[in-house]
């Protein structure tokens, strides 16, 4: 038997359309046009080949902001889905597509939590947002960031913002993200002198002199984390030298790697010790540097009570705070907002094939944002 709800009728319309990053495919020009006629101010900021929207009810603080995106990431080998990956299907206990976790459904959770908050406080206290761009799995270069900036620039500043990215593991409301570590990448490249490997004294193979500071770099205590934060790690992902000739000394090495350090380190920090080993081994060596994001951390203030005790009420769990994961648009939304966290449907499935979530948990999670709503933006009016 087919279900049918508000908040899961919504998400099957955002699936079906291929939104493959940086594609929209008007999900947002239909999220708007649900959005406008409950008094937001709907704003498109697109730059380049990314659409953004921009989206506020109320003039007065506090300002709640629902983020996340629109673009999804290929759907892959169509033969290896069950159904089509834009095509919406119930199966099981479950709402397949690609996008049904990462995030489709908390997008159509956020609007049916607005459409049914507004109607139950229109003079709700403080304001609503929500922002949201086509460019989240793609370079990230065109989309939140922008908006951030663009919001800076004319003094607006958030109070609270949720950003739907699943981060449940087993059931709905078991984490919430309350940050994230930062990410600093390096390209390193060591110079030695190319020669025949049957003459090595007149040659200086960079793989040799490399090796040992590569050992303590990875061996490195760069710190030890803090209670949300595990210690800063070290990773090379990829290593390369040679002409492809077994007899020829390379004449440099090339070394990939990266960093993903807890709000205890800096991005400098990490760099000037890194440039130190390295010369203290006597390398000559030049390194690329490239940071995609800051770490970010959200404490124990409003927005994780009122989130926590809004996902206890409706789905009966103690949700875990929990920074572990890869990046997300919080690192651009934290430079304008204090209080950041991620909460969305459980991940298991996110970027597979047969992507899916749960049924029974779509109606739940438009029901906690709700929630969340109404003791962020109610207690002054009440």
């Amino acid at each position: 038997m087919t279900m049918t709800s508000p908040t899961l009728d919504l998400a099957c319309e955002l699936i079906a359309r291929p939104s493959v990053t940086p594609q929209d495919e008007g999900c947002l020009t239909l999220i708007a046009e649900r959005l406008a006629p409950l008094g937001f101010v709907c704003e498109r900021m697109d730059f380049a080949d990314t659409c953004n929207l921009w989206a506020r009810r109320g003039t007065s603080g506090p300002l709640l902001c629902l983020a996340g995106h629109t673009d999804v990431v290929p759907p892959g080998p169509l033969e290896r889905w069950t159904s089509a990956p834009f095509t919406p299907t119930q199966r099981d206990g479950m709402l397949y597509g690609r996008g049904a976790a990462d995030m489709k459904t908390s997008l159509a959770a956020f609007v049916t939590a607005i459409e049914r908050f507004v109607a139950e406080h229109p003079d709700h206290a403080g304001s609503l947002a929500l922002l949201l761009t086509s460019d989240e799995e793609g370079c990230a270069a065109n989309g939140t960031v922008k908006v951030v900036e663009t919001l800076a620039a004319r003094g607006e500043h958030l109070d609270y913002c949720i950003v739907g990215e699943p981060t449940s593991v087993n059931t709905l409301g078991d984490m919430i993200k309350n940050g994230r570590r930062g990410s600093l990448s390096g390209t390193l490249t060591v110079k030695g002198k190319q020669g025949h490997v049957a003459y090595p004294h007149l040659a200086r193979n960079p793989i040799h002199a490399l090796a040992p500071a590569l050992a303590e770099l990875s061996t490195t205590v760069w710190d030890e984390g803090n209670e949300f934060f595990p210690p800063t790690t070290f990773q090379v992902s990829n290593i390369h030298a040679g002409t492809g000739a077994n007899n020829v000394i390379p004449g440099e090495c090339e070394v990939m790697f990266n960093f993903r350090f807890a709000s205890v380190s800096t991005a400098e920090d990490l760099k000037q010790r890194t440039c130190e080993i390295l010369d203290r081994h006597g390398l000559e060596h030049h390194i690329d540097w490239h940071l995609s994001g800051q770490p970010f951390l959200t404490g124990r203030g409003a927005l994780v009570a009122a989130l926590t005790a809004s996902i206890d009420t409706v789905c009966g769990q103690q949700a875990a705070l929990s920074t572990t994961g890869g990046t997300s648009d919080g690192r651009f939304i934290a430079a304008i907002c204090k209080e950041v966290v991620e909460f969305g449907p459980v991940n298991a499935s996110i970027h597979q094939v047969n992507e899916c979530v749960a049924l029974d948990a779509i109606e739940a999670l438009s029901d906690v944002y709700r929630h969340t709503m109404m003791r962020l933006l109610t207690r002054a009016a009440s």
